[in-house]
């Protein structure tokens, strides 16, 4: 008898273990970096991603914010999952979130209003407003990679992010339902990605005029016809400003966003004359350099600005290009007439970033600097003036990032830049996303 029931439970034993083998290896399965779409909306100038995100899982499109705190969705409109889990106060998951704030919804319990839970604030970086949201975590899906191509998906059960209002979507693209922050806290998206599947604290983007990419991990990121961008990166230290640049915020609390130091700014190889101290972050978090991929263009605080144009237009003058009326918002625009095209753009003076030396320099060719307007017959520079009392004196916006690489490496704080990627004949929008890995 014993005899038997031995035999019958290995029997059963084997069926299961054949019946379920391929949900273990399934679950065994540990990416080593993960991959999803960007895609820029015309009408907005926004970047927009898509993750699945729910149970059943629901496909989100949501606006890229380099800088943003964390994930942030409307959970007022149709926000339906059987594994939605609020925060509640004090729990491991307010604490990994810095969220000290605990409240009570005096609505029925649903999605962004329950009772005993923490709060964060929400941040539509696009309009500057904030409000207040609920704490949550729910089952999120997205691509692995190889680098190549996109492989199989993978699920994070517990991602956390925050509930928002509809009221907050307002000035984003159509039909997005929220923002996917990938900023310097520990529940931004390359934070909480690394963390769930144990891979290195670093992402990658890559937009373009038309569709882009952002890679969470290490590279590889090879792009059609086989071109690796992270062999093309040059890195420069990114520096943390010690005071938020969030539109609200608790005291003492420093910015997700990224900044490098600028040292100065050349035009065609020669020194554009600024205040210096402008290029550096004061103990009050005002000044220095970030980028910014809610900005669609470059945003110089008004004297860099005027410096800049000065030098920019004096140096076009000096190749006979022909200074037109502006077109809004630009301020500087000329006659495409006596402009070359070249590979890396109109053949314009090249704005030069130098960063930590004079071997560490950022261009910006005229495939980054101008823009077409009016039936391709004018090309403005798409720099804009931030004003006076600038927070920030240089934003870098989208324009200026569109087909070069950027890699941030949260744990050793630097920046990867690859340059224009039309030098070597590929774009952001080239990662094979047809075929799998």
């Amino acid at each position: 008898m014993d005899n038997f029931n031995f035999h019958h439970l290995f029997t059963v034993l084997l069926l299961f273990f054949v019946a379920f083998a391929p949900s273990f290896a399934q679950q065994s399965f540990r990416p080593k970096a993960l991959v999803v779409p960007l895609k820029k909306d015309a009408s907005t100038l926004q970047y927009v991603t898509r993750i699945n995100q729910r149970t059943p899982l629901v496909p989100l499109n949501l606006v890229l914010d380099l800088g943003g705190q964390f994930l942030w969705v409307d959970c007022q409109r149709n926000y339906i999952s059987f594994t939605y889990r609020p925060a509640r106060c004090r729990s491991a998951q307010c604490s990994l979130a810095g969220a000290n704030s605990c409240g009570d919804c005096f609505s029925p319990p649903s999605p962004g209003c329950n009772n005993n839970t923490c709060g964060v604030i929400p941040d539509n970086t696009v309009t500057h407003t904030a409000t207040s949201g609920e704490l949550a975590d729910d089952v999120v899906s997205v691509q692995s990679t190889n680098g190549f191509n996109p492989g199989r998906s993978v699920t994070v059960s517990r991602f956390l992010f925050s509930c928002a209002p509809t009221s907050l979507l307002q000035g984003l693209t159509k039909g997005v339902t929220g923002m996917a922050g990938l900023g310097r806290t520990k529940i931004a998206l390359p934070s909480q990605f690394a963390s769930a599947f144990s891979f290195h604290r670093k992402f990658a983007i890559c937009v373009s005029s038309s569709n882009g990419v952002a890679f969470f991990g290490d590279g590889p990121y090879v792009f059609l016809p086989n071109v690796d961008a992270f062999q093309l990166l040059t890195f420069t230290p990114l520096l943390v400003n010690p005071v938020s640049t969030a539109s609200a915020f608790s005291q003492g609390e420093p910015s997700s966003e990224y900044f490098i130091g600028v040292k100065s700014i050349r035009i065609d190889e020669k020194v554009v004359p600024v205040n210096t101290t402008l290029l550096s972050i004061n103990s009050e978090g005002v000044g220095g350099t970030k980028i910014s991929t809610v900005n669609p263009y470059t945003v110089l605080e008004a004297s860099i600005f005027k410096a800049v144009t000065k030098a920019f237009i004096r140096a076009s003058a000096a190749r006979n290009i022909t200074r037109v009326a502006p077109v809004a918002p630009f301020e500087v625009c000329f006659s495409s007439e006596n402009v070359l095209g070249t590979r890396l753009g109109a053949s314009v003076p090249t704005v030069e970033l130098v960063l930590q030396n004079e071997n560490t320099i950022w261009r910006i060719f005229g495939a980054n600097s101008m823009v077409s307007v009016k039936n391709d017959k004018v090309l403005c520079l798409g720099f804009v003036n931030g004003g006076e009392n600038a927070r920030t004196s240089i934003v870098i916006g989208g324009y200026q990032i569109e087909n070069n690489l950027l890699q941030v490496d949260l744990a050793t704080s630097r920046l990867g830049f690859s340059s224009l990627l039309f030098g070597r004949q590929t774009t952001c929008a080239n990662f094979n996303f047809t075929s799998t890995a």
